[in-house]
């Protein structure tokens, strides 16, 4: 019976593991995440009621591994969403001080990112470390079997709804992170389309282009500080918005 707990648990671990921030990076070896699963198993399986597969058809079971890779990767879909909105957050600042060509190969997400992306990238990456909330996260796994046992899995609106509020929460961080970027770029475009009036001959295209991205990347460092205490404020509630996120799944 603990050979089979290990093996549900280890499934749903790989699965979060497939997705954890950080670690899901094509850089991070696979071998290892799936070692770390394993390690993970061993310390939660003899925690769990014992589950029998014996009066299960082989149907079941695999309905029962899809279920928990299932609820894995939602789990670990909710902890990447914070990497997603920052670097979404780094596409509208390249975009407002004209960055966006500048594009190069983020390591962890294997992706093209231009430079405030992967400086946002890394950022949450160093504050998600810091604050031990890889830590936290697995701990928070380990609850997820209290509110959600093994096979106990289902789809409500409930979840619909939170997973909504999250999204809605996240386009709002996403915001109040760019918005110091988007209103000098606002006050600068002002400025020279005034100038583009007054003097016809100017190419104010050409001609703001330098001071647009001069004064976007000041604001920018300016309001690094800021940004990080946005996203401090969203990692911290990691661990409970997964504990959440699995009670949902399993009660609505």
């Amino acid at each position: 019976m603990e050979a089979i707990n290990w093996l549900l648990v280890l499934v749903r671990g790989t699965a979060l593991f497939a997705l954890f921030p950080i670690f899901a990076g094509p850089n991070f070896p696979a071998r290892l995440r799936v070692v770390l699963a394993a390690l993970l198993a061993f310390l939660v399986a003899p925690q769990l009621p014992p589950v029998n597969l014996h009066q299960m058809t082989f149907g079941d079971v695999v309905l029962l591994l899809v279920m928990e890779t299932g609820i894995g990767v939602v789990l670990g879909f909710a902890g990447r969403m914070i990497f997603f909105a920052v670097e979404a957050v780094g596409s509208v600042v390249s975009a407002e001080t004209g960055l966006n060509l500048a594009a190069m190969l983020n390591p962890f997400s294997a992706t093209q990112s231009q430079a405030p992306g992967m400086i946002l990238f890394y950022l949450a990456g160093m504050i998600f470390l810091s604050l031990d909330m890889h830590h936290g996260m697995l701990l928070a796994f380990r609850e997820t079997y209290r509110v959600l046992p093994v096979g106990a899995a289902h789809l409500h609106a409930g979840l619909f709804n939170d997973v909504l509020a999250h999204v809605s929460g996240l386009f709002l961080l996403m915001l109040q992170m760019s918005a110091p970027v988007i209103a000098i770029s606002f006050v600068i475009t002002l400025i020279f389309a005034v100038l583009g009036r007054a003097v016809p001959s100017m190419n104010v295209f050409s001609e703001s282009f330098a001071v647009r991205t001069v004064a976007g990347l000041i604001v920018f460092g300016a309001t690094l500080s800021l940004m990080a205490q946005h996203i401090a404020n969203y990692v911290r509630r990691l661990p409970e918005d997964l504990v959440r996120v699995a009670q949902l799944l399993g009660t609505g």
